[in-house]
């Protein structure tokens, strides 16, 4: 609600507001007595919109007031924001009474009247005292931090309405004021070298703005009471479960509302003739198919008159499953990494987990998990959900146990540009002196079974003869010595070649012939 719309400027308010406009552009000239006079007219014509004002915003509070009795629920929260606005509003418009009040003192002394200083204020063309109440004595400083600290409050209260938040800025504003020459600071231009009785004027004017503002503010945060309530012309019954798919001795879980109804309103529920407490329904569902119930939700009118509305539902219950599945095999290797696919029907893959019986499970992420087997034979792998906060079997199974196949063995070197290569069955002399040869086993990039594997000895041997010893994959001075005495078609065997993988089992390999 805008407050503007609302409360248009009066003939009076435009008239006090020109001559306001009228008399401060006047500040900078030698204003006779009569002009000056002037000036109290205003301010007596700003008492009288300010004491207008405030019965107004008083008639506010109290309708404000009247519709938090009749509820609170829904009010609350708007009339503790519109006390908040009341009371800095009020510290405000006190503190520049005080200011006001304090100015006059100085001026008129003994001789200064509390209950009317303006209109019965004797000294009004001193054009000092001001200045130094204000300047000299630094109260123009704390002044202007409560005006943008008062400011700054009625925008935070209008965050919805960009063009009130526009205006705030606008009345309260304290920047720089602009000069034929240059920029002034506002504590300058409203206190330095000006008449008392228009520095009086203008405080008045603050302090009109203030109830002014205080006005909008009220109206649009009561506005708000209302803001969220619309009007219908149908209304029906919705039954909203937590999920329609429950398990076998799984808890079935809806909540029952009233669309379109006012939310501080309790209407109650009846399923099956028996009251549902709060709209909650549950119930222990052990029977397996499709599960129906029906009921209807009574409410009062504001006439008194009963009204029912009638409403059904149903869902599915089913047993317990689960799926699980192996990525790459059928089977569970030792030593490996074995990757797993996880789900249960109905269930996020953040309720599910697992238990291994003969080895460990690791989430990886969603419903991918590692397995590693620790014993041979078989293992038992559980799939549980948290259904209702507590953790249900859902299915699973057994997984044979196998031990990792043999891998192949090959030769590899490092050429010049370091790049790996694989000797084959026939290579050069110079390659096989080459001190990157490395004798390596594994499984190739195209398998599915992935594992690292580590040559722990073999043997080489020329022509059928000169058997050498080798521990590790590197050849040594005495294999070189072999190579070295190596003719074109000569033949090198690699032998006994023995490989443990990471199931820590060693495995003999098959032989490896290379002719040069």
């Amino acid at each position: 609600m805008s407050g503007a719309a609302n409360c248009p400027e009066t003939p009076r308010q435009k008239m006090i507001g020109m001559m306001y406009l009228v008399l401060t552009a006047m500040l900078a000239l030698n204003v006779s007595a009569s002009i000056l006079e002037g000036f109290s007219l205003v301010d007596s014509s700003l008492h009288t919109t300010i004491s207008s004002t405030e019965m107004r915003n008083k008639s506010l509070y109290d309708d404000f007031k009247d519709a938090f009795d009749k509820n609170p629920a829904k009010v609350k929260e708007w009339l503790d924001k519109a006390n908040e606005v009341k009371k800095k509003s009020d510290d405000l418009f006190l503190y520049i009474e005080g200011f006001k009040r304090d100015i006059v003192r100085l001026s008129d002394k003994e001789e200064a009247n509390d209950s009317a200083y303006v209109r019965q204020m004797l000294v009004k063309d001193n054009l000092d005292i001001a200045g130094e109440y204000a300047l000299q004595k630094g109260n123009a400083k704390i002044l202007k931090k409560k005006i943008e600290e008062y400011r700054n409050f009625l925008i935070s209260t209008s965050s919805n309405n960009p063009k009130k938040q526009k205006i705030y800025n606008s009345i309260f504003s304290t920047d720089k004021v602009k000069t034929k020459d240059s920029y002034i600071p506002w504590e300058i231009s409203l206190f330095e070298s000006i008449p008392i009785s228009a520095v009086i004027t203008v405080l008045t004017k603050y302090q009109s703005d203030i109830r002014a503002s205080e006005t909008e503010t009220v109206q649009y945060l009561k506005s708000q009471t209302d803001a969220m309530d619309f009007r219908v012309n149908k209304i029906m019954a919705m039954v909203v479960p937590n999920s329609n798919f429950v398990i076998r001795g799984g808890k079935y879980s809806a909540q029952i509302i009233l669309s379109a109804i006012d939310s501080t309103k309790t209407p109650e529920f009846f399923i099956g003739g028996s009251k549902v407490p709060n709209g909650k329904y549950e119930r222990i569902c052990n029977t397996i198919g499709l599960a129906k119930y029906d009921g209807f939700i009574k409410l009062v009118s504001n006439d008194g008159a009963e009204l029912k509305y009638p409403f059904k539902s149903e869902f599915i219950v089913e047993p317990p499953s689960a799926t699980v599945s192996n990525i790459d095999m059928n089977v569970v290797y030792r030593g490996i990494d074995n990757n797993f696919d996880v789900s249960v029907p109905g269930q996020s893959a953040e309720n599910i987990s697992l238990v291994v019986t003969g080895g460990t499970a690791q989430k990886v992420s969603g419903g991918k998990y590692i397995i590693r087997a620790n014993q041979d034979g078989s293992i038992n792998v559980a799939v549980y959900a948290k259904i209702d906060g507590k953790l249900q079997q859902m299915g699973g199974g057994p997984f044979r146990v196998k031990d990792l196949p043999d891998p192949k063995a090959w030769l590899e070197y490092s050429d010049a540009g370091g790049v790996k290569r694989t000797i084959g069955n026939k290579t050069t002399k110079s390659i096989l002196k080459s001190s990157s040869v490395s004798l390596m086993a594994g499984y190739g990039p195209n398998e599915l079974i992935k594992a690292n594997f580590r040559i722990t000895e073999f043997t080489i041997s020329r022509n059928g003869g000169n058997f050498v010893r080798v521990i590790g994959t590197k050849f040594n001075d005495l294999q070189i010595k072999v190579i070295e005495g190596l003719e074109s078609r000569d033949q090198v065997t690699i032998e006994n070649i023995k490989a443990v993988g990471p199931d820590n089992k060693s495995r003999n390999l098959p032989p490896m012939i290379i002719r040069i």
